[in-house]
């Protein structure tokens, strides 16, 4: 999902810049679970799969 397959984790503005979503929106969703992310010291961020599951779950939902 990202240009460098070396990226482990993303910065909550990558993953904003990825979905085409405001930064703000991003921290909205790994608040409310939406989004998993992971506790890195003080950071959180997102990995590049949290980011084709919330995708998919997206998908399902409309197509139901």
């Amino acid at each position: 999902m990202t240009n460098d397959p070396d990226l482990m984790l993303l910065r909550p503005e990558k993953a904003a810049e990825l979905l085409s979503v405001g930064r703000t929106t991003v921290y909205a969703l790994m608040r409310s679970g939406a989004l998993r992310s992971v506790r890195v010291g003080t950071l959180r961020r997102i990995p590049p799969t949290a980011l084709a599951e919330f995708v998919a779950h997206l998908e399902e939902e409309q197509a139901a």
